[in-house]
């Protein structure tokens, strides 16, 4: 058995010895009813000692349930040597305990500071606290109802693993009607797709919602007010964080296994503010949009990946949880809201097509022959960081002033050999330099095949192919809806990164000294070119 050390044992006895009488336990402390079973281990087991003469706690403290006897001593040094105020130092002639087991220990390891050690079968002012504390966590509302909270989690894991911000922007919002417990529609954003936060804003208006989204916009402009702005909504919500928060904050949530996933539901509303709880009626209202949300991106995932917001509505019968006799299933609708994402995208800039500096469509042919055949090409982004480094260090072809929103800069990278990326770089300076990067659709007439065409547009007006992409490739899909995103946020501007390198050990993944050039660009959609669907003609060239 584990003892004090001598200098240990002197100076505990130094402390006056009070004719006192100390009641000492260890116990779960958690509630008896309403939290749920797992929780218990997770709030510990809650050490004691009063000091029964003067009814005050000396020493508390709320320890893992896995470790041994050695915690109870260490709470009753502190309990002799640091007590609670308004006790002083000492210590008691006699301590009772309950457990004979803790008995029998503190008999051991106390023999030399003349305290006697007696078991009682009751301890009635420790009994009393417990049960205070009981009657506390009793009377706590837990963060979901109890009958709701398994099934909540689990639709909550269900959104994860669908990721519906791999396709769905914020400002592409989802009306989901209810008309069930006074909710009418709800309309359901999207949060994720720029890497940041992740979760889904159930709005009780659209009203709430569009006001909000002009309250962040003129506050961000202003740099205030976003916190008055976020309290202000009127909205539902689930949203995800990292489970260990002392983790690397800037490690995206996406990479992490779902076990460090923990989900959160809650409520804003401008006269309540924010709660991370929800009451019985939200539960149902948030589990049925979960449920109809989860079988629309099912049954619509592919369409959503377009580029255009698609007019999509279905209906869905959802079975409720521990249904009543009225009420066993809602019927709900779901539908998509174009003309609402496209006045969102107004509202936050996002329309480039009337810019007055690009002049769309002014070109003079389509030309494959600027990139070598055997390139390596890929749709990625740069961060603001490695932009810099960037301007500093290749040849530098600036575009404008870039609002640097978002995780960086989207580009497309060409790796090639040395002697051909300076051809690429000498083309496009005799170009007059790079004015525009687009996606535009193109067609095979004769097996039916859909593509995407890479072009870039050149200052004199010359369009040049750098990459046929198959229109239903769900990587590219995926790496275009990103890019979009990314040109979003930039306000349309892009780059693009000529490297050479492409036979050495950095093949596919080129390093800042691999770089030899960097163009700034306008990003333009396909109706800005304003040159239609390409075909594949005989002679294998898209006209």
């Amino acid at each position: 058995m584990t003892s004090f050390n001598r200098s240990t044992s002197r100076r505990l006895k130094k402390l006056t010895q009070i004719p006192s009488i100390w009641e000492g336990d260890r116990r779960p402390l958690s509630s008896s009813q309403t939290q749920p079973s797992e929780s218990d281990e997770s709030k510990g087991e809650c050490i004691l000692w009063v000091d029964g003469s003067q009814g005050i706690v000396r020493g508390m403290d709320v320890v893992s349930p896995e470790l041994g006897p050695e915690a109870i001593v260490r709470t009753l040094m502190r309990a002799m040597e640091h007590p609670h105020s308004p006790a002083k130092p000492a210590r008691p002639q006699r301590i009772v305990v309950k457990d004979r087991e803790i008995q029998f220990y503190l008999r051991g390891v106390l023999q030399d500071l003349d305290i006697a050690i007696d078991y009682t079968p009751e301890l009635p002012l420790i009994d009393e606290l417990f049960r205070s504390f009981a009657d506390i966590l009793d009377s706590q509302i837990p963060d979901l109802p109890p009958q709701y909270a398994q099934i909540l989690r689990e639709k909550a894991f269900a959104t994860w693993e669908a990721a519906p911000w791999e396709f769905l922007e914020e400002q592409q919002i989802l009306s989901i009607e209810i008309n069930k417990w006074d909710v009418g529609t709800i309309y359901a954003s999207v949060m994720g797709m720029l890497g940041m936060e992740y979760g889904i804003l159930f709005y009780r208006s659209e009203d709430s919602l569009k006001r909000f989204r002009a309250d962040v916009l003129r506050d961000e402009e202003s740099g205030q007010g976003l916190e008055e702005a976020f309290l202000k909504q009127d909205c539902l919500f689930l949203t995800f964080e990292q489970i260990d928060e002392d983790e690397d904050e800037d490690e995206d949530l996406a990479e992490l296994p779902l076990s460090e996933i923990e989900p959160t539901f809650g409520n804003i509303h401008p006269l309540e503010g924010l709660r991370s709880v929800l009451y019985d009626e939200e539960a149902l209202v948030v589990f049925v949009a979960l449920e109809s949300l989860l079988r629309f991106v099912r049954d619509y995932r592919h369409q959503l990946y377009e580029d255009d917001f698609p007019a999509i509505n279905r209906r869905y019968r959802i079975s409720l949880p521990h249904p009543d006799e009225d009420t066993k299933s809602v019927s709900v609708t779901v539908s998509t809201m174009p003309e609402l994402a496209a006045e969102l995208e107004e509202m936050a800039g996002f329309d480039i097509s009337d810019e007055d500096d690009i002049d769309s469509t002014a070109f003079h042919s389509l030309r494959d022959d600027l990139i070598p055949e055997d390139s390596f090409l890929s749709l990625g982004v740069i961060s603001w960081e490695m932009l810099e480094s960037l301007r500093q260090e290749v040849h530098y072809h600036p575009a404008d002033v870039i609002n640097q929103v978002g995780d960086g800069l989207p580009v497309i990278l060409i790796q090639t050999s040395r002697p051909k990326a300076k051809t690429v770089i000498e083309k496009i300076e005799t170009a007059e330099g790079l004015k525009a990067i687009c996606f535009n659709p193109g067609t095979d007439p004769f097996d039916g095949d859909r593509y995407d065409l890479g072009l870039l547009q050149t200052n004199n007006q010359e369009l040049f192919l750098f990459g046929e992409f198959l229109d239903n490739d769900p990587i590219h899909v995926e790496a275009r809806k990103k890019w979009n995103q990314r040109c979003k946020n930039t306000q349309g501007y892009c780059g693009l990164i000529i490297s050479k390198g492409l036979t050495g050990a950095s093949r596919g993944n080129p390093q800042l000294k691999d770089m030899m050039a960097l163009f700034e660009a306008r990003s333009l959609r396909p109706e800005d070119l304003g040159i239609g669907t390409l075909q594949l003609m005989p002679e294998m060239e898209f006209e």
